[in-house]
């Protein structure tokens, strides 16, 4: 436990459930001064989530052609320079989340087979999702109980709902990567991946949301090459901007 990461996370208020608040319960400005505090090498460790992250929830750009190239290039830079085991995972995660949402946004657009071709993409379940497409939650329920009732509101057509509901799959992995931790590097990149994610649902646009998904429906995760470039993830968001990783 170092006594830097105590005064720090000490310092930062609680965030409360990810639906609660109607604002983060500290400001962007003020959470970027208290995480000067982070040792150099964990603010640049601090700095590369942020940049991947801010890519991974950046869905209302992904019908600009090289958002999931940039996505690749901020996991492959991650995975390249990250050894910690934890926050490994994270990424692994949010990838693997992307990657199950493209599949399922593929077929609601009518593609009964899996994608041919290019990598659409990325991780280890990519063959199990190409392998099982027709089955309704690509065989992955039990690793990923979320998936048939993402599918039912994306089939449905009920979208709001829908992303409400991703929020809470990631809020509940970032629950479940953080415990155990209190007073460290983990701790904090859970706090501020957090933060972003309240700071997002507070401004969050349900009119807005609608026609975003509807645009998403017709893309996918093309560009996206599969683990082979890049080092196998474990199963597993602020440079110095939080509010990057917000939206």
């Amino acid at each position: 436990m170092s006594p830097r990461y105590t005064a720090l996370m000490a310092s930062l208020p609680p965030l409360g459930g990810l639906l609660e608040a109607r604002a983060p319960a500290i400001s962007m400005l003020k959470l970027e001064s208290r995480l000067n505090l982070l040792h150099p090498e964990d603010k640049r460790t601090l700095d590369l989530m942020v940049v991947f992250l801010s890519q991974s929830v950046r869905d209302d750009d992904s019908l600009a052609a090289p958002v999931d190239a940039r996505l690749l290039e901020s996991a492959n830079q991650f995975f390249k320079e990250v050894s910690n085991p934890t926050l490994r995972q994270l990424v692994a995660q949010r990838l693997d989340l992307r990657t199950i949402i493209a599949a399922l946004r593929r077929r609601h657009r009518g593609e009964s087979e899996p994608p041919t071709g290019p990598a659409w993409g990325f991780g280890p379940w990519v063959n199990t999702i190409e392998r099982r497409w027709k089955e309704p939650a690509f065989g992955l329920e039990a690793v990923f109980p979320w998936i048939p009732n993402v599918s039912h509101l994306l089939e449905s057509g009920d979208l709001v709902t829908l992303e409400r509901s991703l929020f809470g799959v990631i809020w509940k992995d970032l629950d479940r990567l953080g415990f155990g931790h209190h007073f460290d590097l983990e701790a904090v990149v859970v706090y501020v991946a957090r933060w972003a994610l309240v700071d997002r649902w507070s401004h969050y646009d349900a009119r807005l949301a609608v026609t975003r998904f509807g645009d998403l429906v017709s893309t996918s995760l093309a560009g996206i090459t599969n683990g082979s470039q890049a080092p196998p993830p474990p199963r597993s968001a602020p440079a110095t901007q939080p509010a990057a990783a917000s939206r």
